[in-house]
């Protein structure tokens, strides 16, 4: 097995130099610039032989060699930026190569030795040249160091091109198709083609394992009259940070080389399904999410019940968090509204009696819309532990990105309900990475703020004011002197809401933060 590797090594060295001479017959002259000169287009095939059987030794299956008048009866061959296997070698020339009419094509001949680090090679190369094609076939015979012989064949077949070819080689479009392969559907968003550097990359979905990652299948569409290999619709393994070389051949023969590898993993958190609670009624975006419906939801239930005797109490919806039709992207987004329970609870204390009054002493009065990764479980005595951040994740987060609308309301109020004049209402959107040495351990609403929370790394907004959808895309930075160590265990959040002062109880009625299509980076 390491002989024939070696043997295919050697093949590579053998055509770097395998053209310097041919023969010469000076007796005719050949209609030469009209007929033959140009550049031809067609496949590059090397073979070795070992034990008597032809092995492929690679193809190359849109290669250019261009032909031009040496002499009345002479031609010169080059093979400029000759590449095999992704290898590239370089120029190959093969000059002064004298034609003999055969019919209605010409016949040339061409003897050299061509001398490397690893050998020393004899080359016989006969080729045939008219009516817009040329055949070229080089038989190698080499002596590797050491004395071990090595038959190497080169056969070329190709067409003269007309010279009005385009020349534009590119990658126009590079996509995942789902309805293509089911493995497409790891691919998050799309893909960036950058140009300039020749490089195509996507990111997948932070659940995709190496193994899935094996088999992604693009769709892509080149320059008219190009060629790609590997081409379209041919599965391609993308796992463990390997890099793909997709090579675009143009009409002309024009080269160019684009490499496709993923950039990165990507947490999506969309707002498309809404999973619906039996007991009070309130929808949540299905996934990792939760938010602060549980504890409203508990006082407009209380009011039902009072509402019924009682035609003055207005039952509020029981959402601060809900979903919406006015979107960025697919079919329905997160809108998260602060409201007042000042009147609720003032018709708890009015009609509830001596649980309606205990529950106005405990409700707050301004509940900010939230909506956070976790976990929500209502705490009545210390409500801001009733939020509950973050889950289990391996790997280093970039960016916290997504869009978002915000409309402040139009009163502000502190946490006894007194106006605030002149004060206007901010929204909150951030994410967090923090140290957790197990699954039970939480960042909850009052921990979060504390000086020593282990928070290691944070993305947020400066300023949350957008009228219309804006695209947030913040980078993740170490805070309070901690780096990243991939040996440790962590737990990821995001924590949106509609007021910022929400934690205080303070905010302005009717602030309507809508949220869609967020996603955490990954390394």
């Amino acid at each position: 097995m390491k002989k024939s590797l070696f043997f295919y090594m050697f093949a590579l060295l053998c055509v770097v130099n395998l053209f310097t001479s041919c023969s010469k017959d000076q007796s005719i002259e050949i209609p030469i610039d009209s007929d033959l000169a140009g550049k031809y287009k067609g496949k590059l095939d090397v073979s070795i032989s070992q034990g008597g059987v032809d092995i492929p030794g690679g193809t190359v299956n849109s290669q250019i060699i261009s032909v031009s008048k040496a002499g009345n009866n002479t031609i010169s061959l080059s093979i400029t930026d000759f590449s095999f296997m992704g290898i590239k070698i370089g120029d190959i020339n093969l000059n002064d190569c004298a034609l003999t009419a055969n019919g209605d094509k010409y016949e040339f001949t061409g003897v050299t030795t061509v001398e490397a680090e690893l050998l020393t090679a004899g080359v016989n190369a006969t080729g045939v040249i008219g009516n817009g094609t040329l055949n070229l076939n080089l038989d190698i015979d080499a002596t590797l160091t050491g004395g071990v012989k090595q038959a190497v064949k080169v056969t070329y077949s190709g067409t003269r091109l007309k010279g009005n070819e385009s020349s534009e080689a590119k990658i126009t479009s590079f996509v995942f198709d789902k309805a293509v392969a089911a493995a497409d559907s790891l691919v998050v968003g799309g893909t960036t083609i950058n140009e300039e550097a020749k490089t195509i990359t996507f990111m997948v979905a932070d659940t995709a394992k190496a193994a899935y990652l094996t088999a992604l299948v693009p769709t892509i569409e080149v320059s008219a009259g190009a060629t790609v290999v590997p081409a379209s619709g041919e599965a391609q393994d993308f796992s463990n940070g390997k890099v793909v070389t997709y090579t675009v051949t143009a009409e002309d023969g024009t080269v160019a080389a684009y490499k496709v590898s993923i950039s990165s993993k990507v947490l999506a958190l969309n707002f498309e399904d809404w999973t619906y609670d039996d007991t009070y009624h309130y929808y949540t975006p299905a996934g990792p999410y939760a938010s602060t419906n549980g504890g409203s939801a508990i006082v407009y239930s209380s009011l039902e019940g009072i509402a019924a005797t009682h035609s003055d109490v207005v039952v509020p919806p029981y959402c601060v968090t809900q979903e919406t039709k006015d979107v960025k992207e697919g079919t329905t987004a997160a809108c998260l509204q602060t409201v007042s329970l000042l009147q609720a609870k003032q018709d708890l204390k009015n009609y509830g009696g001596f649980v309606g009054s205990l529950m106005a002493s405990m409700a707050p009065n301004i509940t900010a819309g939230s909506l956070f990764m976790g976990t929500f479980e209502l705490n009545a005595a210390a409500p801001l532990k009733s939020t509950k951040f973050g889950v289990m994740h391996e790997g280093k987060p970039l960016k916290f990105s997504g869009w978002y609308k915000y409309t402040p309301g139009e009163t502000y109020y502190d946490k006894d309900g007194n106006t605030v004049a002149d004060k206007v209402d901010e929204c909150d959107i951030y994410a967090v990475l923090y140290e957790a040495a197990n699954e039970d351990f939480v960042l909850d609403g009052e921990s979060i703020k504390q000086a020593d929370a282990p928070i290691v790394m944070r993305a947020g907004i400066e300023n949350g004011g957008a009228t219309d959808w804006k695209k947030f895309d913040l980078n993740f930075e170490e805070v309070n002197g901690k780096s990243y160590d991939a040996n440790k265990k962590y737990k990821i959040a995001f924590i949106c809401t509609s007021s910022k002062n929400g934690d205080v109880y303070e905010g302005a009625p009717n602030s309507k933060l809508l949220l869609d299509d967020l996603q955490i980076t990954f390394e």
